[in-house]
C-alpha cells in the first residue's frame, strides 16, 4: 500500500511533535506498506513570516512574498527529515520544485498545471521516505509559486493523484470533520465520513478542516481523503470518499465570519449591467460568493455581492469605479456580518429543508441579510452578532448532536 501523510503546522511545531509524527511513519513502515510525507510551515511560522515581510515592505511584493513563504515549509521539511535520519529511517526531503509541481504564475494563489513526481517514485523504489515541502510549486519560467492558504492539503493531494497513492491522509490538531465548529457548538460530534460534494461545501463555507481547491482536486482525481488527529491516537477521523451512503438532508453547518459586503444602490436597469460588474471584479482574481439583485424601480435597482474580507481592498475600488460609470447613488460596504451554512446531500429531493433553516434562525431572534443556495446547501448573511446563535440554532433544528454514534 501507498499513502501520502500530510502533518499541518500543529503537528510539526517543535521537534517533540516532530518525534510524533516520525513514530506514525515508523508504523506505516513497520507494516510493509510506503510512505510519502508532506509538511507545513511549523507552528506559527507563517505568520511570523508575513510579520516580517510587512515590516520590509507593507506593499508585500507578490513575487517575493512567494519565495519568502515557501522557506516555512523548507525548514520543516529539512528538520523531519533530520529526525526520520536520526531514529533510523531512511529520508530525504524534497521542495515543491524537487517533488516535480508545475504551477502557473498567480503568486500567492497559484493552481496546479501538472505534477510529474518522478523523483519520488525513484526514492520509493530506493526505500527512501520522501519528506515534501507543501504549499509551493514552480511555474514554468522557474518562479517559486505558493498555492495558498492551506495550499499544503493541495499539495499532498496532487501528489497522491498522481502517484496513484491508495489513500491521503490529512493529519491536524482535530480529530476530523465534525457536524460543527466544536469550539462554538460544544454538543458538535464527529463524521465518519462524508461526500466530495458536502466537504467542498464545508470548506468553502468556513470549515478550516481542508482547503477547498484541496477538495475540488480530490473529486477530480478520486483521491480517497482520511482526515484524521495527529494528538488523538485512538479517534477513526473521517473517510471523504464519492458518495456519503447515509444521505440526511443535512450533514453539517459551518460559519464564516472574514466575510464582507457591497451593494451598488440605484443602478441602472439595464442588461449588461451585472456582466459589467462582475466581470471587472474577475479581471483581478475577486471571487464571489452571494449575489442579490432587488427588483425594479423606475429603472433602477440594487446589486449587492460578498466577498471574502481579504479580498475587500481590492473589491471596494473597482465596485466605487463601476458605481461610477453607471451613475448610481451610493455603495455600502458592510464588514460586520457573517455567513452560516448548512450542507447535506439529502437536500436534493426533500422539499422543506430551506424552510425550516429559515425558521431555526426566525425562532432565534436572528434577521436573514441574503440568501444563497446550490443542490446540497443553504447560506445566509447574518449579522456578525448573531453569528454563533444562527450556527446553533440549525445544528439543533436538524438533530445533529447528540448522536447515538458518529456517523450521518
Amino acid at each position: 500500500m501507498l499513502l501520502v501523510q500530510k502533518f499541518g503546522g500543529s503537528s510539526v511545531a517543535t521537534l517533540d511533535h516532530m518525534e510524533r509524527v516520525a513514530d506514525k511513519i515508523r508504523s506505516v513502515r513497520a507494516a510493509g506498506d510506503q510512505v510519502v510525507v508532506v509538511v507545513s510551515a511549523m507552528g506559527d511560522r507563517t505568520d511570523e513570516l508575513v510579520n516580517l515581510a510587512v515590516q520590509a515592505n507593507p506593499a508585500m511584493p507578490a513575487r517575493e512574498m512567494d519565495v519568502l513563504m515557501a522557506t516555512g515549509e523548507v525548514q520543516s521539511t529539512a528538520l523531519l527529515a533530520m529526525v526520520l535520519q536520526r531514529t533510523g529511517i531512511t529520508a530525504q526531503s524534497f521542495t515543491g520544485r524537487e517533488a516535480g509541481i508545475l504551477t502557473d504564475s498567480h503568486h500567492r494563489r497559484a493552481r496546479i498545471l501538472a505534477v510529474d513526481p518522478a523523483r519520488l517514485r525513484a526514492a520509493l523504489a530506493d526505500g527512501i521516505t520522501p519528506v515534501v515541502a507543501g504549499f509551493q510549486g514552480v511555474d514554468e519560467g522557474g518562479a517559486v509559486t505558493t498555492l495558498g492558504r492551506g495550499g499544503s492539503d493541495l499539495t499532498a493531494i496532487a501528489l497522491a493523484g498522481a502517484l496513484k497513492a491508495d489513500r491521503c491522509e490529512i493529519y491536524s490538531d482535530v480529530a476530523g470533520v465534525f457536524t460543527a465548529d466544536p469550539r462554538i457548538v460544544p454538543s458538535a460530534v464527529p463524521l465518519d465520513h462524508l461526500s466530495y460534494d458536502e466537504m467542498v461545501e464545508l470548506a468553502s463555507q468556513g470549515a478550516q478542516v481542508l482547503q477547498t481547491r484541496a477538495v475540488e482536486y480530490a473529486r477530480t482525481n478520486k483521491v480517497v481523503i482520511h482526515a484524521r488527529s495527529t494528538f488523538a491516537e485512538d479517534a477513526p477521523g473521517t473517510l471523504i470518499v464519492e458518495k456519503n451512503q447515509d444521505n440526511p438532508p443535512v450533514t453539517a453547518v459551518a460559519l464564516a465570519t472574514k466575510v464582507a459586503k457591497i451593494g451598488l444602490v440605484g443602478v441602472p436597469d439595464a442588461p449588461g449591467v451585472a456582466a459589467h460588474l462582475f466581470s471587472r471584479l474577475a479581471e483581478h482574481g475577486i471571487d464571489v460568493d452571494l449575489v442579490i439583485q432587488s427588483l425594479s424601480h423606475q429603472k433602477l435597482n440594487d446589486i449587492a455581492f460578498t466577498v471574502h474580507l481579504d479580498d475587500l481592498p481590492k473589491a471596494e475600488p473597482i465596485a466605487r469605479e463601476v458605481l461610477v460609470e453607471l451613475k448610481g447613488s451610493a455603495l455600502i460596504v458592510d464588514t460586520d456580518i457573517a455567513k452560516v451554512s448548512a450542507v447535506g446531500s439529502g437536500m436534493l429531493g426533500r422539499p422543506g429543508v430551506a424552510a425550516r433553516v429559515f425558521l431555526a434562525l426566525a425562532d432565534a431572534g436572528v434577521n436573514i441579510q441574503m440568501i444563497g443556495t446550490s443542490e446540497i446547501k443553504i447560506s445566509c448573511i447574518v449579522a456578525a452578532a448573531d453569528a454563533k446563535r444562527s450556527l446553533l440554532a440549525i445544528h439543533q433544528a436538524f438533530g445533529l448532536a447528540p448522536l447515538n454514534s458518529g456517523s450521518r
